[in-house]
């Protein structure tokens, strides 16, 4: 089968298309004809092995331990091991498991669930990490209510483009950050209200949020207090920049401990994906509540592009391989 490969850890130059042997599905596997698979900056993080807790927490010290990059998918179900009950071959579902960016990809029962019935593959492997790291960021960490003011900081990206729609979904009044080339977007799916950083600063004092969740940037703790009420929760969601041992990671751990002493609640978000909270998004997207936000679609063959346009912020929403 063809799959996007790395021996060595690096620049999306490490990256080759090859032809590889198909995974065997083990007792409680599914094996996956991949149909499409969603592109997240996770997939950079593991490319290059950084920041270096990344290796650490079990990904290869030196090299990759999975040589075929990928984790989100969407596809037909082609065989299932004797444990598995939930799925049969002919399924179409959507989930996570290494090694997605090929033909054929191995993956727990557990991580997957029937594919949403009005989205196209493509739409569907959009949804698994973004749209799970959004709803658990929001009601899991944000515990967030009807009536709240949340803000997104980060709207107008993968799991961004998510937290607006699900908050709304909960109920609450939600403001939207992002560039200037996505308030349309940010609009359009949905935000009251859409600030544009490089014009104007969310945490200038002229209004405090319930909550407020940081996606994938770079501000101090100390600028996302600012916007936060007296008694508000911060979720944060993974990071960008910082030392290359720990990363943006130094947000998350910092926030966890200056919890202990201020009123706010400040957390980072380690998502874990399940299928039970896939099936409740599929539930919501079948509502027609929450849909997912394809900025681009490319081939199999184009993946290092499309890790590298995600990783420059040229991609508006999701993008996604087409396999």
């Amino acid at each position: 089968m063809k799959a996007i490969t790395q021996d060595t850890y690096g620049s999306v130059d490490v990256l080759e298309l090859r032809d590889v042997d198909a995974p065997v599905p083990g007792d409680d596997d599914v094996l996956i004809r991949v149909k499409a698979a969603g592109v997240d900056q996770g997939v950079w993080h593991l490319m290059t092995g950084l920041p270096y807790l990344t290796r650490a927490i079990g990904f290869g010290l030196t090299k990759p331990k999975t040589r075929i990059r990928g984790r989100a998918l969407a596809g037909l179900v082609e065989a299932v091991g004797r444990n598995v009950v939930g799925f049969r071959p002919g399924d179409e579902v959507y989930g996570t498991c290494e090694g997605s960016f090929a033909e054929y990809a191995c993956a727990k029962e557990g991580k997957l669930a029937l594919k949403p019935k009005n989205l196209s593959f493509e739409q569907a492997a959009a949804v698994p990490i973004s749209a799970t790291t959004a709803l658990q960021a929001l009601r899991d960490v944000g515990r967030v209510q009807a009536g709240q003011e949340v803000l997104v900081i980060g709207a107008g990206g993968g799991v961004g483009t998510y937290a607006v729609q699900l908050a709304k979904a909960f109920g609450a009044q939600v403001t939207g950050v992002c560039s200037t080339a996505k308030t349309g977007l940010v609009r359009s799916i949905g935000a009251d209200h859409v600030i544009d950083y490089t014009h104007d600063d969310f945490a200038d004092g002229a209004g405090q949020y319930d909550l407020i969740v940081d996606i994938a940037g770079n501000r101090p703790l100390s600028v996302l207090r600012r916007a936060l009420g007296p008694k508000g929760t911060l979720a944060v969601v993974g990071g960008e920049g910082g030392g290359r041992l720990t990363g943006g990671f130094e947000r998350s751990i910092g926030a966890g401990l200056l919890s202990l002493f201020v009123g706010q609640r400040l957390k980072g978000v380690m998502a874990v994906e399940r299928a039970e909270d896939l099936r409740f998004l599929t539930g919501l997207i079948e509502a027609g509540a929450v849909s997912p936000v394809i900025g681009k679609c490319y081939p199999l063959a184009d993946a290092p592009a499309a890790i590298q346009d995600l990783r420059d912020g040229h991609v508006r929403g999701k993008a996604v391989l087409t396999v």
